[in-house]
């Protein structure tokens, strides 16, 4: 029987809100007390994680004095040391407090936007310490709920001012960081600025270090605005911009729902799964999901691990599924690997293409995607 026991070598880590989540929403109060941040990072250790990621606030309070935050920065670096998980990426928290109501970096309030630019960079020293080489960007309240109320325009000319800036602040202090933008279509935000993969794509090839920023997406994040996540991780391999993953599950176009990674849209997630292993994905296996308000700690811990349990099935059917000679065989009646071939060859030209002659009714003819794709299913059903 196959052991799906993760181990840090599978690149699993948590953001530690996660776990962390106590269950309150917008229609109810907590259903569970707060966690330690050390016992967290202990707790993902037990379980095989390979490391954790946080916001700024995750770890000490927004109002903390320097004598507080830094007694909590002691006890994270305390239990990293004890448990040996590693902070490949950190981000912060431009969201939580009212001062951000109306977003952080374009907020309608210039001072507001200078505040969140400044606390940004503090807590981007502090990922340095700690090693990260991913800063995630992600602009929740970055957006509006009527016409009026934002200059759209001068909002993404703030928003790359602020990119701009940091990017600057990280090449001058010589951090070894990539900053990555995590969309997402709306939700604390009526809409959100930067709401897709395409649209962070299009955003990042107007700033002044391009290559320095990148792409975080999320499978909830794109599954609601009713797109195929995987392709979208696929253009964004395509672009060389594919910096950090957030894996979680979610039920189609509706509210971020946040669960654990292969429930929900299981067929999705096999097929991301195929994609990060079949292209050689290197980074951190990332989850930012919340064990549901029904669940006590005991809960949370099954939930975490039911994501990294899932992920090592899915790798092992779609390993299965590349390796099946069948799926080879149908994978070539398809001409999938033919796609690879330029149409153009070698020293023609479209003279050569426009003067060709073509049997139409030799090119008439089915491709045998359902057999391959029933292979597919066959293989995530554990049938093959």
């Amino acid at each position: 029987m196959t052991d799906y026991t993760p181990t840090p070598d599978d690149k699993f880590t948590f953001g530690l809100w996660t776990v962390g989540w106590n269950g309150q929403d917008v229609f109810g109060s907590a259903s569970r007390p707060h966690l330690d941040v050390a016992h967290s990072v202990h707790k993902l250790a037990e379980l095989g994680a390979y490391g954790i990621t946080f916001h700024d606030n995750d770890v000490f309070a927004i109002d903390a004095t320097d004598a507080e935050r830094q007694a909590e920065i002691d006890k994270l670096k305390a239990a990293l040391d004890e448990t040996g998980l590693k902070v490949p990426m950190a981000t912060t928290n431009l969201f939580g407090h009212p001062v951000f109501r109306d977003g952080g970096f374009t907020s309608n309030d210039r001072e507001v936007r200078r505040y969140a630019i400044a606390k940004v960079a503090r807590n981007i020293d502090l990922a340095a310490e700690l090693g990260a080489t991913t800063y995630v960007m992600w602009g929740g309240r970055e957006g509006a709920e009527s016409h009026a109320s934002k200059d759209i325009a001068a909002a993404l000319d703030r928003y790359r001012e602020a990119v701009n800036l940091l990017g600057d602040y990280v090449t001058e202090q010589g951090y070894d960081i990539r900053f990555a933008i995590e969309p997402k279509p709306n939700e604390p935000r009526g809409d959100i600025l930067l709401p897709t993969i395409g649209h962070a794509l299009a955003f990042i090839s107007t700033l002044d270090r391009p290559e320095m920023v990148g792409l975080n997406p999320e499978v909830g994040h794109e599954e609601m605005a009713g797109l195929n996540f995987a392709s979208g991780v696929a253009q964004a391999l395509w672009h060389g911009k594919l910096f950090h993953i957030d894996l979680n599950g979610q039920h189609g176009p509706r509210f971020d729902q946040d669960l654990r990674f292969g429930a929900g849209n299981l067929r999705g997630a096999f097929n991301l799964v195929d994609l990060l292993e079949s292209k050689g994905y290197e980074g951190p296996r990332h989850f930012d999901f919340k064990p549901p308000r029904t669940e006590d700690e005991d809960g949370v811990w099954a939930s975490a691990a039911g994501c990294m349990r899932n992920y090592l099935v899915l790798r092992e059917r779609a390993k299965a599924f590349r390796a099946d000679p069948e799926v080879k065989a149908a994978l070539e009646a398809s001409q999938v690997e033919e796609l690879s071939v330029p149409t153009l060859a070698e020293g023609e030209t479209l003279e050569d293409i426009r003067q060709a002659s073509y049997d139409i009714e030799k090119l008439d003819h089915g491709y045998g995607f359902e057999h391959l794709d029933q292979l597919a299913m066959d293989h995530l059903l554990g049938l093959r």
